[in-house]
């Protein structure tokens, strides 16, 4: 893979990149707004040319990828010129700042005969792959509900538009709900109906949530709620998953490094489950090359990305509303 970074992003240089490299792949050039800081970003990460202009960036056919970690409402424009370009597209959550948008990214993708993936790095998780497999495996019979708790402290370095700027995308919802969405739903195989929800903002920003509480409703009957905030220093963050011949109890798995513990509870006591450590990132880069050579899909494609922004935009409007919220997959 040959790689195109549109943003400098920190994401990009914490985990991305290495992930990359780790995968043979290299990155020819990065994008950033700031001529300055995408001259000095490059530098600093081996890449050979920075750019301010999408276009001329796109332009180059050595570039047969590109990773989009822009602030959200950039996302669809450029994604949109990326695949027009005939490049494979690997987005940030959330895809867009509307359903529409998202949409119409991914049918373009598809049109264009483009790879086009999702970056919800969780299901990418040795802890929650193995999580999934007890579901499937039938270890706790049927699923009757579920529980998330991602309240975290967003580190001061990431706050800025996080909790500042709606109009980029900014707030709680966007930020983690979306990755919760796509969590339950990669455990679960099915996709929420409706939901409720109250937010709140304590001050930490101005403009957006900071924290939100949730439940949401699944074709199958269980019952999921959701807790996400910016705000909380020492919660720790897990999820649990209660059926009718046992639990699964999950603490600190909601990150981005392989670390956390999963423990079952059945008739027969309680057993610690073992799960690989390997890297979120390189795992999930090592399903998009595949998908790109032809051989299976990206861990989140572009249509979970789809559906986990409509979960989190009905929370939201659940919120904003105070009444529930069926959820717009827009045909999907």
């Amino acid at each position: 893979m040959r790689w195109a970074l549109i943003g400098a992003s920190r994401i990009a240089s914490s985990y991305m990149m290495d992930a990359m490299r780790a995968q043979g792949g290299s990155i020819l050039s990065v994008l950033s707004s700031d001529a300055g800081r995408g001259e000095d970003y490059a530098r600093e990460h081996g890449i050979d040319r920075s750019y301010t202009d999408l276009g001329t960036l796109l332009e180059d056919d050595s570039v047969n990828a590109v990773y989009i970690s822009t602030t959200n409402e950039k996302h669809h424009a450029q994604a949109l010129a990326a695949i027009a370009a005939g490049k494979h597209v690997l987005c940030e959550k959330p895809l867009a700042m509307t359903l529409d948008e998202a949409c119409e990214m991914v049918r373009a993708a598809r049109d264009k005969g483009v790879v086009f993936a999702t970056n919800h790095h969780l299901r990418n998780a040795g802890s929650h792959l193995a999580i999934r497999e007890l579901i499937r495996s039938g270890r706790i019979g049927q699923v009757l509900s579920a529980r998330v708790f991602h309240a975290v402290s967003l580190p001061e370095a990431l706050r800025g538009w996080r909790i500042n700027d709606a109009a980029a995308g900014g707030g709680v919802i966007p930020d983690i709900t979306v990755h919760d969405a796509d969590t339950v739903r990669f455990h679960l195989g099915e996709d929420p109906l409706d939901v409720v929800a109250k937010a709140g903002a304590s001050g930490l920003g101005q403009g957006v949530e900071d924290s939100v509480m949730s439940v949401w409703s699944m074709p199958s009957g269980v019952m999921v709620e959701s807790h996400e905030s910016f705000t909380h220093p020492f919660a720790g963050t897990g999820i649990e998953f209660h059926g009718t011949r046992g639990s699964i109890f999950a603490r600190n798995v909601m990150t981005q490094e392989p670390v956390g513990e999963v423990t079952l509870v059945d008739a027969a006591g309680t057993h610690a489950v073992p799960f690989e450590t390997h890297n979120l990132y390189e795992y999930a880069l090592g399903l998009f090359r595949g998908a790109v050579a032809g051989k299976g899909a990206p861990s989140a494609d572009g249509v979970d990305g789809i559906k986990s922004l409509a979960v989190a935009l009905a929370v939201r409007e659940a919120a904003q509303s105070g009444r529930a919220v069926a959820v717009d997959y827009g045909g999907y």
